[in-house]
């Protein structure tokens, strides 16, 4: 099953918001909004939450020595230019992109497109995250994607190019290397280890 609800209607940044708002406080389930349409995925499992929040803590930890912006996990939302509101796993906005728009609206999801963006699949997300995410965070001009495949036990690292985010390296084993954040010292086996 690729999504747990996706709506018939179709809905703006605006109107989205509102009824996410109106939702009650129990429901933990995360909502998108994709093409003008709410898509809301299930909980995801232990091992997509600790690889997710193992790559938080990595990420931030560099990008805190460094001085260079902000780590978010997945419950931060932002609402691109496209009009799409997504919630990455993990996404890194740097200091200067921070910088150059207005100050966020409190209880409200950023609206600004991070330069470094990382899903980790699910069994119902992957297709979405392959081709509908992915292509959403090109024309947004997010500058490196991360799909992280917990099944096969790999990172996937996208580089946009001419506006499209094209597949430059696969790593199985290693240090992964990124252009957003060069410097970062994260290997594929930290994040699949016996707990994930």
């Amino acid at each position: 099953m690729e999504t747990g609800f996706a709506s018939d209607e179709t809905f703006t940044q605006e109107s989205f918001w509102r009824w996410v708002r109106g939702r009650p406080w129990r429901d933990v389930h995360r909502y998108e909004l994709i093409g003008g349409h709410i898509v809301m995925s299930p909980p995801a499992s232990a091992r997509h939450g600790a690889i997710g929040a193992r790559l938080v803590a990595r990420l931030a930890r560099y990008v805190e020595a460094n001085g260079l912006g902000l780590v978010f996990d997945s419950s931060a939302g932002f609402e691109f230019p496209s009009g799409d509101t997504l919630e990455p796993d993990v996404s890194f906005v740097s200091r200067e992109r921070l910088a150059a728009v207005p100050r966020p609206i409190p209880d409200h999801c950023l609206r600004l497109t991070p330069e470094l963006v990382v899903e980790v699949l699910s069994r119902g997300g992957a297709r979405r995250d392959r081709e509908e995410k992915r292509s959403i965070y090109a024309r947004n001009g997010v500058l490196e994607y991360w799909i992280v495949d917990p099944a096969g036990a790999r990172v996937e690292i996208y580089r946009l190019r001419a506006g499209a985010l094209e597949l430059q390296f696969v790593y199985e084993t290693g240090g992964i290397v990124s252009s957003v954040l060069p410097g970062l010292a994260i290997s594929v086996e930290e994040l699949f280890d016996e707990l994930a």
